[in-house]
């Protein structure tokens, strides 16, 4: 007997004398289900942990995606070209990535070179961009977490994976959700979501971290709200 059988047999063993309180046969090819089961397992699962208004929930993310080692700014519509050139002006990139649907009026005053998101554009030509700058799809606070949706201001997945430097803008509060259940809501699943909580990191046997293995090694996120 195989190990398998061995302790499949003492399940059923173990199993012999628990009656069955449901005497429909079960449906072949399909595993036979207690309802007792799903009766006992409580489903009503908590939406938000605890009462905030909208600036205390915004202040939770941005204090969140710091605590991850994100860079978090604040500005309004009015300031937000001046802030992106000065974080691209800082970082110096020769290139700059650029989603097809990102306004045009967010880059109007930074100067690096411009590099459209394109279907054809190799993992190398990717890898020669120090910079990619992106809207998303919600901010989670009580995570800080960021989620993109590959919509037309985010770009393909990849764009915003090879590129050292990820400068990402969430509209406050339009984009901000609480929790997680809320951002669920909000999501399209059959879309190419993307969760990102910081930057790109990971730790080996002796626990030293690493940054952009396998994702951005800077994240700066920019909360873009009224004056």
């Amino acid at each position: 007997m195989s190990s398998r059988d061995l302790i499949l047999g003492r399940v059923r063993r173990a199993l012999a004398d628990v009656p069955r309180d449901d005497d429909t046969p079960p449906v072949p090819g399909e595993p036979w289900r207690d309802p007792r089961y799903e009766e006992a397992v409580g489903r009503s699962y908590l939406r938000e942990h605890g009462t905030r208004s909208v600036a205390e929930t915004v202040d939770l993310l941005a204090e969140n995606l710091a605590d991850y080692r994100a860079i978090v700014h604040r500005t309004t519509e009015e300031g937000l070209p001046d802030l992106i050139e000065r974080l691209l002006a800082e970082r110096g990139p020769r290139y700059v990535l650029v989603p097809p649907g990102l306004p045009p009026e967010w880059m109007g005053a930074a100067d690096p070179t411009r590099v459209d998101d394109r279907a054809v554009s190799t993992p190398g030509e990717l890898d020669k961009v120090g910079s990619v700058v992106t809207g998303c799809a919600l901010a989670v606070a009580e995570t800080g977490t960021i989620v993109l949706d590959g919509g037309p201001d985010q770009g393909r997945r990849r764009i915003t994976l090879i590129p050292d430097h990820h400068i990402c803008v969430v509209r406050v509060p339009d984009q901000v959700v609480a929790s997680v259940p809320q951002a669920l809501e909000r999501l399209d699943p059959t879309r190419p979501l993307t969760w990102i909580s910081g930057p790109s990191a990971t730790s080996d046997i002796e626990l030293d971290r690493v940054e952009g293995v396998h994702g951005p090694r800077t994240l700066e996120v920019v909360l873009v709200g009224e004056r």
